[in-house]
Order: C-alpha cells, then sequence, then structure tokens
C-alpha cells in the first residue's frame, strides 16, 4: 500500500507540472484567415510541420464520398509548376520526409525535417495548396490505388468489413455514417468537377491550421507564413455540418456472414464530441474497459470466462459526437451467444456499480504517463497541440489535460457509462462464418 501511495503522489506532483517551453509559443492568423501556431523546440535542430485542414468524410454526401481521403493521395501528385512525384523528391533531397491521414474530420499532412529546410518546406506546401494539378490521369491512376486501399482495408478484412456495415447503421441522419475511404461506386464515379469543386471549397487557407514544433524562431517562421501562405486567396468558408444525430430508440442489429473462421462482435455506443468537457472521463472508462491484461474485459472474457481471445476498445472524439466502440475476438468455435452476454454482464455492473478506486487510479496513471511521452518529443508535441487547438476547443487546453484527468472522479465515470453504456443507445455488429447453405 505504501508503494501505491508513493506512486499516485508522484503521478500528482507530474499531473500539476508545468509543461516546459509552453509559454514559448506564439501564434497567428493570417490575413487571409490562416492559422499559424509555432512551440520553439530547441533540443534538436529539426522541425516537424502538421497541417490539419478541416476535412474529412463529416463533409461529404452521396455520389462524392470518398473524396477527403482522395485528396490525401492528390496533394502529393503535383502542381501547375512541379511535375507528380516532385514534392517527395525535394524533400527527401534535404534529409525529410512526409505523411498524412484522413479521418471523419480532418486530414493532416505531416512533414518531418531539419530545421534549415524550414522555407524549402514553406514553399512547397503553399505550392500544392495554391496550384495543385488535376491532370485526368493522375487522378485516374490514384481512383485505381484508392480503389485498391478500399479492397485492402474493407472488402478483404472481415473487422474493417463489420466496422463498416456497423457505422453505417448507427447513423440514420449524421454524415458520420459515411466510410472515410469512400463507398465504391462513388470511388467510380468522381469527375474533375467535383474534385475541384471540393478542393476550392475545403482546402482554403481559412480552413487550415498549421502547427509548428522544433528547433525555429517564432518570428522567421511568422515572416515564412506572411510571404508564403498569406498571398493564397481566403475562399469563402464551407458550409456548416446542421444534423444532429437523433437519439437512438433502441439496439440495432447488424449480421455480416463470410468466409471467416473467427467470429467478431462490435458494440458502438453513441457517445460524446472531442471538445466535451467529459471527454477526460470517458477515455479513462475505456481505458479501465479494455486497457492491458488487467482490464475489466480482459479478465473476465479472455482469462476467466474464455469466451473471448481478445477485447479491445476505440472512441472517436470529433467535432459532433461519435461512438465509442468495444471489440470482440472469439474463439473459431466460441459461442457468440455467451460472449456477448459475458460483456453485457460486466457492463451491466459498470452503469450500476461504477469502477474501484484502484481501477480509475491504474487508468489515470496509464494516461497520464501516455500524456507525457507524447510530449516528449517534436512529433508528440506538434499532434497533440494540433489537437487541442483543432479538435478540443483550443491549444490551451492541451496544458490543462493532466489537471482534467486528475479531477475526473468514481461518480463522474459511473454517471458516463450509465448514460452511453445503455443498450438502446448501441449498435451490436456480428461477423460469423456463412452456412454452407449460403455458400451453394
Amino acid at each position: 500500500m505504501r508503494r501505491l501511495s508513493l506512486l499516485l503522489l508522484l503521478l500528482t506532483s507530474v499531473a500539476h507540472a508545468q509543461i516546459p517551453g509552453a509559454e514559448r509559443i506564439e501564434t497567428v492568423t493570417l490575413g487571409n484567415g490562416m492559422t499559424i501556431i509555432v512551440w520553439p523546440d530547441p533540443d534538436i535542430p529539426n522541425v516537424a510541420l502538421y497541417n490539419w485542414v478541416k476535412v474529412g468524410s463529416r463533409n461529404e454526401v452521396p455520389g462524392i464520398t470518398g473524396l477527403a481521403h482522395f485528396f490525401e493521395h492528390m496533394m502529393f501528385n503535383g502542381t501547375s509548376t512541379r511535375p507528380p512525384g516532385s514534392f517527395d523528391k525535394e524533400l527527401e533531397a534535404n534529409g525529410a520526409n512526409n505523411n498524412a491521414s484522413t479521418s471523419n474530420d480532418v486530414t493532416i499532412y505531416k512533414d518531418w525535417f531539419p530545421r534549415d529546410a524550414l522555407e524549402l518546406v514553406f514553399e512547397l506546401e503553399a505550392d500544392r495548396l495554391r496550384n495543385l494539378a488535376f491532370d485526368p490521369k493522375v487522378i485516374e491512376s490514384e481512383r485505381g490505388v484508392v480503389y485498391s486501399e478500399r479492397r485492402l482495408g474493407v472488402d478483404d478484412s472481415n473487422a474493417g468489413r463489420l466496422m463498416e456495415q456497423v457505422q453505417a447503421t448507427a447513423y440514420v441522419a449524421h454524415p458520420y455514417s459515411i466510410p472515410t475511404i469512400g463507398w465504391p461506386s462513388d470511388i467510380e464515379g468522381w469527375t474533375v468537377d467535383d474534385l475541384k469543386k471540393f478542393f476550392a471549397t475545403h482546402y482554403a487557407p481559412n480552413n487550415c491550421t498549421m502547427i509548428l514544433v522544433g528547433d525555429v524562431d517564432p518570428k522567421k517562421v511568422i515572416a515564412l507564413a506572411r510571404k508564403y501562405f498569406e498571398p493564397i486567396p481566403r475562399q469563402a468558408p464551407p458550409e456548416p455540418i446542421r444534423t444532429k444525430e437523433p437519439e437512438q430508440q433502441g439496439e440495432r442489429r447488424v449480421l455480416v456472414e463470410a468466409d471467416a473462421q473467427t467470429p467478431l462482435l462490435q458494440f458502438a455506443y453513441h457517445s460524446i464530441a472531442g471538445s466535451d468537457p467529459r471527454l477526460p472521463a470517458l477515455e479513462l472508462l475505456l481505458r479501465i474497459l479494455v486497457d492491458g491484461d488487467a482490464s475489466r474485459l480482459h479478465r473476465a472474457l479472455v482469462e476467466e470466462q474464455k469466451v473471448a481471445i481478445s477485447a479491445d476498445g476505440y472512441l472517436e472524439a470529433g467535432f459532433d459526437p461519435g461512438l465509442t466502440w468495444l471489440f470482440l475476438s472469439l474463439p473459431s468455435n466460441g459461442d457468440v451467444a455467451q460472449a456477448e452476454k459475458a460483456l453485457d454482464a460486466e457492463i451491466d455492473r459498470i452503469r450500476k456499480d461504477g469502477v474501484t478506486a484502484a481501477e480509475l487510479n491504474r487508468a489515470r496513471s496509464q494516461v497520464i504517463a501516455d500524456f507525457w511521452r507524447a510530449l516528449a518529443t517534436i512529433d508528440g508535441k506538434a499532434d497533440q497541440l494540433g489537437t487541442y487547438a483543432v479538435m478540443r476547443g483550443g491549444y490551451q487546453k492541451l496544458f490543462e489535460a493532466p489537471r482534467a484527468y486528475e479531477q475526473v472522479s468514481l461518480e463522474d465515470v459511473k454517471k458516463l457509462a450509465a448514460e452511453i453504456l445503455r443498450p438502446s443507445n448501441r449498435t451490436v455488429g456480428l461477423l460469423r462464418a456463412a452456412t454452407n447453405e449460403e455458400n451453394k
């Protein structure tokens, strides 16, 4: 007990600690509406740049689904001043590399480079934001690449296939029902006019937040931003997403039958948005349920009752209320009804009795430790600073996060579990092997 008390005392003191260098952050909004946030970190002579474009599948409608993800590809495929492939070649020649990702809510472009390459990176990023090319041959090539990604991640993946169906069933109104990869017929049907309209609407500087962390002088960064980005004209802001998902009236169920040896169960509960002040409590609840061998569902379903071979989870924390997911993989001959009954018993227990102080302290220790680990690198700083700036109501909230986790009480977790983890608030998906009759 004394060792546990000392650990909790140490974590409490760390949670109250000032984040080193936070006072050096500078931010500016350019005349065209683009936001630049700079966090100097001179530990190594490198820089991490994250350009958060506020566009994802949430901004799509039937007929153009998958375009947000498609532009994640197109942005590397040439401009009116540079041929396809030159973006990567110029970065690599200067010791830099890059990546990108798309979600329901945002598309993020990421560059990591030596500080001496700062002006080159700004020139390249501004060029593709202003002068992206729409070469029909390149479009068709990337259309094929995206379709291949869909086959790999959805059509040929039992977990991906089931998740897509559950997500589409969980929403009856909100565009979060749209898969980020897009529906097959839409991928096949995008036109050049669709692409140009989507790009002009969403890839405007006033729809971007650029984060830079590393060995940089904020004044130089802002001067270069004014030189390269400020001349790009702002556009009319995208139409706001007005649709609110109505409250679910009862449990929904999805059955997918496939060539599968391992049955899968997925549970998607309507949840909260990323800016909701209750998010720290939800993160701790999910860790208590599925994080590690000591978690509730692993101990009960995998180790003790042996009705599942794994238990995992994931929460969506976007602009609008998303889903909190629980995943079970069963043995090849697993009893689906027994596994679901065992999960329901654990969920009901938490909704009725809450969690223990030991469970909450363990989850809090994990999340605060992960928080500090993320801020140990310039990449982690850029990711977290952007997440809070764009998704969580302001970058300043990043520096309040440790205290927010510390202040979550047992009653907070119990109340949130009772509200979210209701059977009437969820969609249950089952993937199982097709019967012999169906395979004929």
